[in-house]
């Protein structure tokens, strides 16, 4: 999996088409991503303490890594991303600019 936690990206399908946000968690043995603001839904969550209330709180679902792509740091446009040697280090980089992924 080409996606890492921090990483920008862009959902390409689903109702969320067209956001652009961080990545928060990555799962790559699921090949899933959690993505802030994409996917959100509500969770009833139960009271924890006792005198203490249960709620409802909002919480953004993991989706598929298929449905999003990394942002291009030159272009802000969506971009793939390919590995690329400098020096003794392996980094990503986006393919429509060159630019590293990695810092």
């Amino acid at each position: 999996m080409k996606i890492k936690k921090g990483d920008n990206i862009i959902v390409i399908s689903g109702k969320d088409k067209g956001k652009t946000a961080p990545v928060l968690k990555a799962f790559p043995a699921l090949n899933r991503v959690v993505v802030e603001g994409v996917n959100v839904r509500k969770i009833h969550e139960r009271a924890r303490k006792g005198g203490q209330k249960g709620q409802i709180v909002d919480r953004a679902l993991p989706i598929n890594v298929s449905n999003v792509m990394i942002v291009d740091p030159k272009t802000h446009k969506r971009t793939r991303v390919g590995k690329e040697r400098r020096g003794d280090k392996t980094i990503r980089i986006a393919k429509k600019s060159g630019a590293a992924l990695d810092k």
